[in-house]
């Protein structure tokens, strides 16, 4: 590709394309191709002007070197990431805007003013009708005022007003449409399943594959825990799939031989071998999509709220236009009141704020399941986390393999890896790794494995019964011992590390040892939460006593619970809110999911199990927790600009009422200054609420490439 940097400062470049007209499709093939590479960290294509905006490490020269070799035709972009791109839409409604815009005042200035005035007639039976169907319904709602308001105009020859009331109205209905689109686009889109790797069946055994190499036709195996990877037919076993992300089922499905089961919906309960029917991802989105559209959810408490006082006022704009007919004796300041209203701008001012947090959110890896959710996270006081893979880094890390048997350690470690290989936890990952670096590979040598969610699994290897997990599963669940040799050694072991116990037939094999890191920005984001408004922050983990009062120390948490099991957390989460908190839950696990749906709002970290990430109202994809911060900022600021709006509307539209009915200003200007300011209103509430970072030129230049 041929391009010309158009201004560069260290780690970022503008580039220009060299090249005609850049289509939608042409824009989303090079965005993708450069979020592809490993040293870019952002990239923003803009098709109207041909520019990309870059952000990158690593040296200037490799990164000329990468935009060198791009080529649309010989970039393989997947089917789903066109077809659920949301460019094309925005080009679209930018065209609807100017045309609706340019067609408005040029026509004042081409069309004949007989002709103006048939075409505003014509177009003001759109919203009579409208009005008048509402009262059929019997309802006294915004579309009466808008008829009202339009055929007073039309009746009493005030064309211009009409007008210019219907172009406002057009426009606020494009842009509030375009907003409402885009964001549910934009958050679909995040949404969208993003599975890397799969277990493919063979004739020998189940293979760990790339999806990409998935066909139709295909044999599956999902455990359980995990999520389901494409549209398909169950081909053997059964278990209980959460449906909740495309059809808002709270409760689990069963799903048995010959049913339907859907990608991106999670196995919460056994095992299936799914046979692949389709391996497209935009059909996934349609659904997300659709879900998202007739969801609730969407809606914040004070969004409705505005919408249902939007409809509750109109009556009352009547009304008052009614008394100061009446009493001023004079239609021209009657209408006036009728041409100003409250209602316009609430119900087009709040969703747009919501949307467009939500959207904004978004753009820090943050994805927001609905408004409720970020009101939700405004107004909580408490928080509580999980420990492990949550206020710890999500790659733990094995330190040592200690043995109480006769299994050496390196053999204790590759069962272990070969039985946790199969299930979503940080810890699993830990001990699958460090096989892999010590090059202990496996085939699979066991039978089916069951998973004993927050404590451990369970399997037979040369129908001899193996046994990973924690020291409860492990001594108390299964009543495995320990050699009387060594149980002094046992009692030795280091308190700073967690530990996951490996038994065999009943007898305690190996311990091994796993360091945990607390993430360094950890205290700093507790810190920085209670300035935001958290009041009490608590943690919760399955680890030792020891072990979680060392972590809460360092973090900062106001109270800490030790050894606890999934159904604990979620008692405390229920316990919190009986109390009159408002209670956000933050975890990544499996043990973590019923704390997460009894939370006000479930707080999932991306790197977690598929089934938490499902559960939860929000999910946070970015590797620092002060991101946590961001999204209680935001909310916070949402809150404020909503209650802002509501401030604005109901003291621009009283001054005009006021000045209209004292005869200083003229319906046509009460009309222009209110539709005016509605649009003001909306325009700022798309607004981004964070500040954006500013960034200070190192140089500029123009070189083609």
């Amino acid at each position: 590709m041929k391009f010309i940097i158009k201004h560069e400062i260290e780690g970022r470049l503008r580039i220009h394309a060299v090249q005609g007209i850049m289509t939608c499709e042409q824009a989303d093939t090079l965005c993708w191709f450069l979020e592809q590479q490993e040293n870019i960290t952002d990239a923003k294509v803009y098709e109207r002007t041909a520019d990309a905006v870059i952000r990158y490490t690593g040296s200037r020269e490799e990164m000329i070197a990468v935009l060198q070799g791009f080529c649309y035709e010989k970039t393989e972009v997947p089917e789903n990431v066109l077809a659920s791109s949301g460019r094309e839409l925005n080009s679209s409604y930018r065209e609807k805007l100017i045309l609706k815009t340019l067609l408005h005042y040029g026509g004042k200035l081409i069309v004949p003013y007989p002709v103006r005035k048939a075409w505003m007639t014509f177009k003001a039976m759109r919203y009579i009708w409208k009005g008048v169907r509402c009262l059929a319904k019997g309802k006294i709602e915004v579309p009466v005022l808008d008829a009202a308001a339009i055929g007073v105009s039309v009746f009493r020859g005030d064309f211009d007003t009409a007008g210019s009331v219907m172009f406002l109205l057009g426009i606020g209905e494009l842009l509030e449409e375009w907003t409402h689109k885009k964001s549910v686009g934009d958050l679909a889109r995040s949404m969208s399943l993003n599975v890397r790797k799969v277990w493919l069946k063979t004739d020998e055994s189940e293979v760990l594959v790339p999806s990409s190499a998935v066909h139709p036709g295909d044999i599956v195996v999902v455990h359980m825990g995990n999520v389901i990877p494409f549209d398909g037919e169950v081909y053997a076993g059964e278990g209980m799939v959460n449906q909740a992300s495309l059809t808002g089922e709270s409760l689990p499905v069963r799903r048995e031989k010959g049913k339907t089961v859907y990608a991106g919906t999670v196995l919460e309960e056994g095992e299936l071998e799914i046979l692949v029917k389709a391996v497209s991802g935009s059909t996934r989105f349609e659904k997300i999509v659709t879900m998202i559209e007739d969801s609730e959810k969407l809606k914040s408490s004070l969004e409705s709220k505005a919408e249902h006082l939007a409809d509750r006022l109109v009556p009352y704009t009547l009304l008052g236009t009614g008394i100061a007919g009446v009493v001023t004796r004079n239609a021209t300041k009657a209408l006036s009141v009728l041409m100003v209203d409250f209602s316009c701008a609430l119900k087009l001012a709040m969703p747009i704020t919501v949307l467009s947090a939500i959207r904004e959110a978004g753009q820090h890896g943050i994805t927001v399941k609905g408004g409720k959710y970020l009101e939700a996270v405004a107004e909580a006081d408490t928080i509580v986390f999980d420990k492990t893979g949550t206020l710890t880094k999500a790659k733990p890390t094995v330190v040592r393999v200690e043995v109480f048997g006769d299994v050496p350690a390196d053999e204790a470690l590759r069962i272990a890896a070969c039985l946790e290989e199969h299930f979503p936890h940080s810890m699993a990952k830990a001990v699958v790794d460090a096989a892999k670096k010590k090059k202990l590979y496996h085939e699979e040598m066991h039978s089916k494995v069951e998973y004993i969610v927050a404590h451990g699994i369970s399997s037979y290897i040369d129908n001899r019964k193996v046994v990973i997990g924690s020291s409860h599963f492990v001594f108390e669940d299964e009543k495995c011992t320990i050699r009387p040799e060594c149980r002094e050694r046992f009692s030795a072991l280091p308190a700073e590390y967690s530990h996951l116990y490996l038994a065999i037939d009943g007898e305690l094999t190996a311990v091994i040892c796993i360091e945990d890191p607390l993430r360094e920005e950890a205290s700093d984001m507790v810190r920085m939460l209670k300035k935001e408004g958290i009041s009490k922050v608590v943690m919760m983990t399955g680890d030792s006593e020891r072990t979680a009062a060392s972590i809460a120390e360092r973090v900062g948490v106001d109270e800490y619970y030790s050894e606890v099991l999934p159904e604990d957390k979620a008692a405390f989460v229920e316990k919190e809110k009986s109390a009159g908190r408002k209670v956000i839950m933050i975890g990544d696990g499996i043990n973590d999911s019923p704390a997460l749906s009894a939370a006000d709002a479930g707080i999932a970290i991306s790197d977690g199990a598929e089934l938490a990430r499902e559960i939860a109202d929000i999910t946070i994809a970015a590797d620092d927790l002060r991101e946590l911060v961001t999204l209680k900022k935001l909310s916070n600021l949402m809150m404020r600009r909503i209650r802002k709006n509501y401030r604005g509307i109901v003291g621009i539209n009283s001054g005009l009422i006021g000045l209209g009915v004292a005869g200083v200003i003229q319906p046509t200007t009460s009309a222009l200054l209110h539709n005016s300011s509605t649009l003001a209103i909306s325009l700022r509430s798309m607004k981004n609420l964070l500040p954006e970072e500013k960034e200070n030129s190192v140089y500029s230049k123009s070189k083609t490439y």
